[in-house]
């Protein structure tokens, strides 16, 4: 089959390398992709919002499958647009229709699905320019620290965590006054949890579902968890504080009543759900959901599916997983992400990248790079995630480090400490 995959990313870069190793696909399109993921197909300078140019691009090549990688595609609707024309409706696509991506695409809703079904959360209010009153009272008497979120897409920086009741009111007044958009015209008040966070993976298609293997990311800058937050600086697959009992509990707590939920209130979702979890104690909580997979935890999970990935997909999109047997590598995965020189704040691009094919234990997944004039270079934040999978995590975190220090560009950072707190 011709399979399209959006994205340009990290993520979009390991379903690539996977997908290509299957039988059933004969023919790869990523778009927009990037310097690496030529390597499993063809690249292809598309937008995944333009949906009318999607669509021309779906004909013209006869693309028979579509798996769309990123969230603001699903949240901007692509998959109704598919369902809805006449031309495009019989070609599965894997990712939630808009009414499921509003998990994502909506904290205030999820926040009301998982009240509404019995999932643990934060306790949490929202409120609203017109609310802005309540709000700064509700803020007078909260406990610290508090969090604030922006309701909608804004990027992976909409989410603020305040030890300052007066910082917390002035905050809440730029968020609703359009410090993220209209992503802030709603905004999140949520108790502050502390725990050990980990992501937890399901691909659902709307009636039955498999867990994926469970991952861990850095989100931090600096050694130590320390600095600004990123998109995320690296990953570990297998959890290990992530025993089976607390696995068990994660599924009956939290993914059942999730599924359970979106049939309840009759959300057909075909695709990927990230559950982002936080362990307090013992007890599993949810901190948000996400309509796909994450960045840099795919990178980690791939590896470990040893299943045929569009078989799987395949087997979603024909709402047939009742009985589909997941298997997963009992090694272990570990993904240090390296990053252009200023990162997260303003950083430069196209800085050529030399020593990629030195790496001896490990795969790297492009993130942001471009290649140009026959030269790879960087084109983003997060450049390369260098994955290694070996029998324990200890070797692999060993070879995933050495192997990122075998790559060069001007300004390169990568963290040389990811999972080792986890020993």
């Amino acid at each position: 089959m011709t399979i399209l995959l959006l994205g340009s990313g990290g993520r979009e870069s390991a379903f690539a390398w996977k997908i290509s190793q299957s039988p059933l696909c004969t023919k790869l399109f990523i778009a927009p992709g990037n310097a690496g993921t030529h390597a499993f197909g063809k690249n292809i300078n598309l937008n995944p919002n333009d949906f009318e140019a999607v669509k021309n691009f779906v004909l013209k090549e006869n693309v028979s499958f579509l798996i769309v990688g990123p969230e603001e595609p699903l949240v901007n609707g692509i998959h109704n647009f598919f369902s809805n024309d006449e031309s495009l409706a019989h070609i599965p696509v894997i990712g939630p229709k808009k009414e499921g991506a509003i998990l994502e695409g909506s904290k205030d809703f999820s926040k009301q699905f998982m009240e509404r079904h019995g999932i643990p959360t934060a306790k949490s209010r929202s409120f609203t320019n017109e609310s802005l009153t309540e709000g700064l009272a509700y803020l007078e008497n909260h406990p610290l620290p508090v969090v604030l979120k922006a309701d909608g897409l804004a990027a992976g920086k909409g989410v603020l965590i305040i030890n300052n009741t007066k910082e917390a009111q002035d905050e809440l007044r730029l968020m609703l006054g359009g410090k993220f958009g209209n992503a802030g015209s709603t905004v999140v008040i949520e108790s502050f949890l502390s725990g050990i966070e980990l992501s937890v993976f399901v691909l659902t298609d709307g009636k039955d579902y498999v867990i994926l293997p469970e991952a861990k990311d850095y989100k931090r800058i600096g050694q130590g968890d320390t600095g600004l937050n990123t998109g995320g600086m690296g990953s570990v697959s297998p959890v290990p504080f992530a025993d089976e009992a607390f696995l068990a509990k994660i599924k009956n707590n939290i993914i059942q009543p999730t599924i359970a939920g979106l049939i309840s209130d009759q959300i057909d979702y075909t695709g990927f759900i990230f559950f982002g979890l936080i362990k307090v104690g013992n007890e599993p909580y949810v901190i948000e959901y996400n309509c796909r997979m994450g960045d840099p935890e795919t990178e980690s999970v791939i590896p470990r599916i040893e299943n045929d990935l569009v078989e799987l997909l395949q087997a979603c999109s024909k709402k047939q997983l009742g009985n589909y047997q997941l298997s997963i590598s009992q090694k272990s995965a570990a993904t240090v992400m390296i990053v252009a020189g200023g990162y997260p704040g303003d950083y430069e691009k196209g800085k050529v990248i030399s020593g990629i094919d030195n790496l001896r234990d490990s795969l790297a997944f492009h993130a942001g790079t471009a290649l140009e004039g026959g030269q790879v270079k960087t084109n983003g934040g997060r450049v390369l995630a260098i994955t290694s999978l070996q029998k324990d995590q200890f070797t692999a975190l060993q070879a995933a480090t050495a192997d990122a220090a075998r790559i060069y560009f001007d300004g390169k950072y990568f963290r040389e400490d990811i999972g080792f707190d986890l020993m």
